[in-house]
């Protein structure tokens, strides 16, 4: 979306100040765990874009605060697998064999929205080492978040996500809807339904210094039906364990973690399950 679309779009410009105050009427309180899923274009034209954004949420969690982003590399994935768009069936090798390396510091997101890009590159930020699944985090928890991140357990028990949720933790959907919501591929993992499957995936990454393309199973990981699983979710639960309010002019959530977590493994258990 352009500037000009977001001005139109915009009653005023949304500054530090305005968004500092909503984030905390939505219920954001110094010293939380926070992981943020963000459409900068949902919010409207922000006096300072991305860096007015990410200074209030910090700002509103406090310096005991810390707050984590998605910085997920789906182009470091075996292309042969890419669907939107796909590629021509000659490119596959050359992009398996040329893809570079990944590197937490240097590789950035992809698809990830300014808000995660720049609190990648922030001074102090720290990134998890998983080569496709990865998360940053800033503040005092960050290492606790993002430090141990296994290839084999990209959404799983020794993710971040289930960090987050050991420390009671919360999710602020900033102008996006469930279908963005990584917990619940925690749910996923957790959960015991029929469908239950793994693929092969393949990296570009560095194993003792040098530039490998490997493979490795992972879950196959299905989000059609999170809409459905996070209505059914805010239609059974509210304050303190879900809070709607707008943020700028996008429709946001601040949701308790762990009850999240909760519930979608027992939803996916009981909805999960292939037609008769």
């Amino acid at each position: 979306m352009s500037h000009a679309d977001l001005i139109r779009r915009t009653h005023a410009p949304h500054t530090l100040a305005t968004l500092t105050r909503e984030l905390r009427a939505l219920g954001i309180s110094p010293g939380i765990n926070l992981l943020v899923h963000c459409s900068m274009r949902r919010i409207g034209f922000i006096a300072g874009g991305a860096q007015t954004l990410l200074q209030a949420l910090l700002d509103t969690i406090g310096p005991h605060g810390t707050l984590m982003v998605p910085t997920h590399t789906s182009l470091n994935t075996d292309p042969a697998r890419w669907e939107n768009p796909p590629v021509p069936a000659e490119w596959v090798q050359t992009l398996r064999d040329a893809s570079p390396a990944f590197d937490p510091l240097r590789t950035p997101s992809h698809l990830m929205g300014q808000l995660a890009e720049l609190l990648r590159t922030w001074p102090g930020s720290r990134r998890s080492p998983h080569p496709v699944g990865s998360f940053a985090a800033l503040g005092p928890a960050a290492s606790k978040l993002v430090d141990n991140h296994p290839l084999l357990n990209e959404f799983g028990e020794s993710s971040p996500l289930a960090r987050l949720y050991d420390l009671d933790g919360y999710i602020l959907l900033l102008g996006v809807g469930h279908e963005r919501n990584t917990s619940l591929h925690l749910a996923e993992h957790r959960a015991d339904f029929p469908a239950k499957s793994t693929i092969t995936e393949g990296c570009a990454m560095l194993v003792d210094g040098r530039r490998t393309w490997l493979t490795y199973p992972m879950l196959a990981l299905d989000t059609d039906d999170f809409p459905a699983l996070g209505r059914d979710f805010e239609a059974s639960h509210s304050a303190p364990d879900v809070r709607l309010a707008k943020v700028g002019n996008a429709t946001s959530r601040l949701i308790h973690q762990p009850t999240l977590v909760d519930f979608a493994t027992n939803w996916m258990e009981l909805h999960r399950h292939p037609d008769d």
